[in-house]
């Protein structure tokens, strides 16, 4: 196990390398002069070529990135040409928000689509079936914008029962977990469906039925936990997604988390906080890749990593 672990992490290094580049050439192709940004219109002109020299935007692109290449081999993020602190000081201070969101969100979406997936396999085309999938292809097909808006609209502008912005009380973190959640819960209740179908097809659990075993025994012990690895790796994707930063979720409902820093980022035209994040996302993306599937050996114990 563990010489997988260590070889997946080998290979995941020329992906990193290969996100840092793209994020370094994606940024510089962006519109604008971060200089210009940064100093604001009413700038002199040599005010502008300060900053830039300051921001090092007055070297080659090449010097530039062998810089980048140069500082993330010390594990040094640079500077934030906005905040005017370290990238990493400033992304440490956002990662608790957006952990907290993506941890609430996937705990809702777990819950609530695993028992919507069990539902309606076990009563396949029944009405509960059809209400179940209609809901999964609405919560997928639903702009998380939009939803975020009406949630705002209904719950913190007509009935005033929860914040509508910030993370300012507990409550906070209600209505963008939820609406974090919906389309996740969409997915697993699809997914955890067609599994769970796959599962109850098979001999061993009609064989199980006939010895007489309790029906919740069969659907919990023996079909659920057979059909749980594609649902485990819908969950890791998912958790994965909303850990990297869910951007538009945290735009709305102004959460101070990585998203909304990402955004703040791309439009103040800060380079390195851009560069920072993009890669944290990466980050996280192989981490939960990894763990999801040593998970995988977990739950059946025929998966092996030798």
């Amino acid at each position: 196990m563990l010489t997988y672990v260590v070889r997946r992490l080998l290979v995941a290094l020329p992906t990193l390398w290969g996100v840092a580049t793209g994020v370094f050439i994606m940024a510089r192709l962006l519109p604008g002069d971060p200089a210009r940004v940064i100093a604001g219109v009413l700038a002199t002109p040599e005010q502008v070529a300060h900053i830039r020299h300051q921001l090092g935007l007055d070297q080659p692109l090449y010097v530039q990135y062998l810089d980048f290449i140069g500082r993330l081999l010390h594990f040094d993020l640079g500077v934030s040409a906005h905040f005017g602190s370290p990238v990493a000081a400033e992304i440490a201070s956002r990662i608790p928000y957006t952990v907290a969101l993506a941890v609430t969100a996937v705990a809702i979406a777990v819950i609530l689509g695993v028992l919507a997936g069990v539902g309606a396999a076990i009563r396949r085309n029944t009405p509960l079936d059809l209400i179940i999938s209609a809901l999964s292809v609405f919560g997928i097909s639903m702009p998380v914008y939009w939803l975020g808006l009406m949630l705002i609209v209904l719950f913190s502008i007509q009935v005033h029962w929860l914040p509508a912005a910030g993370a300012d009380s507990p409550t906070s973190i209600i209505l963008p977990a939820f609406t974090l959640a919906v389309f996740s819960v969409g997915l697993i209740a699809r997914i955890t469906r067609g599994s769970m179908l796959e599962v109850l097809s098979q001999d061993y659990i009609r064989t199980a039925r006939a010895k007489g075993a309790p029906f919740r025994r069969v659907v919990l012990k023996h079909a659920l936990r057979n059909a749980l690895l594609p649902i485990i790796t819908a969950i890791g994707l998912q958790f994965g997604s909303l850990l990297g930063g869910a951007v538009l979720t945290e735009s709305v409902f102004s959460w101070p988390g990585v998203g909304r820093l990402l955004l703040d980022s791309i439009f103040f035209r800060d380079y390195p906080m851009v560069q920072g994040l993009v890669l944290l996302f990466a980050v996280t993306y192989i981490v939960i890749n990894l763990l999801t599937d040593l998970l995988y050996a977990y739950v059946d114990p025929r998966i092996r990593y030798d």
